[in-house]
């Protein structure tokens, strides 16, 4: 996986995780909503990634 792809996956899973807690402290369903699409997103990206990877190999 590059650095930089590795690096908005993770960054785009934590930014997700801390807009889903945001929203749920607040009892914003939307915001949690959010969160939890970017956190499947920064997953995509990851696995995406990895299948990259695995056929690099």
């Amino acid at each position: 996986m590059s650095g930089t792809e590795k690096t908005k996956a993770h960054a785009e899973q934590a930014k997700g995780k801390a807009k889903e807690a945001m929203g749920r402290m607040a009892g914003n369903e939307r915001m949690t909503a959010e969160g939890h699409a970017d956190q499947a997103k920064g997953k995509a990206r990851q696995a995406k990634e990895d299948i990259k990877d695995t056929f690099h190999d």
